[in-house]
């Protein structure tokens, strides 16, 4: 499957408007081909659900519950914090030990819409704070993701080019990321 062409680290599931049921349907699923590929699985946004599936961590968006209750929830596993465009935001989330921080929007996405616009800045200063690793998200496609990793970018999140691109299925979308 995709995850052949080892360039996939972290699988994060994000199935925001299905019930219960079927994400824990679909997480079990996704959860056995990540261990299988040796990739680590995330769940976006419930720790909860972190929990039952036995993932490796989860991610929270500002809305979420914090950094701390998440942990009393899940332990000590993988949690990701989205920090939109604000230092503010990573400084909090480096003072909760996040096991990473996330910028973004960087681009135009087509996975939604985009109310912050993330910059190279916003990167080379959360660097100077913290070695916790900086992910880069939105609109990530071949042509741009270069300019992020040269500038502190440590991981990308790459949804819509890979899932809702319509020239290339999943595996050769990826392939495109030389």
């Amino acid at each position: 499957m995709v995850l052949k062409t080892g360039k996939v680290g972290i699988f994060q599931l994000r199935l925001k408007k299905y019930p219960l049921k079927s994400k824990i349907l679909i997480g079990k699923k996704v959860k056995e081909i990540c261990r299988k590929n040796r990739v680590k699985f995330l769940v976006n946004d419930d720790p909860k659900l972190a929990k039952k599936l036995n993932a490796d961590g989860c991610h929270l968006g500002q809305n979420d519950i914090n950094v701390n209750d998440a942990r009393s929830i899940i332990g000590n596993k993988i949690i990701g914090v989205t920090c939109h465009n604000s230092i503010k935001f990573a400084k909090f989330a480096i003072k909760a030990k996040a096991s990473y921080l996330a910028f973004g929007a960087f681009f135009p996405s087509k996975t939604k819409r985009t109310k912050y616009q993330a910059s190279i800045k916003n990167l080379k200063e959360a660097s100077k704070l913290t070695k916790i690793p900086l992910v880069a998200i939105g609109g990530i496609n071949p042509q741009n993701y270069k300019k992020l990793l040269l500038n502190k970018a440590k991981f990308l999140a790459i949804s819509s080019y890979i899932w809702k691109n319509k020239k290339y299925k999943p595996l050769k979308a990826i392939e495109r990321f030389k």
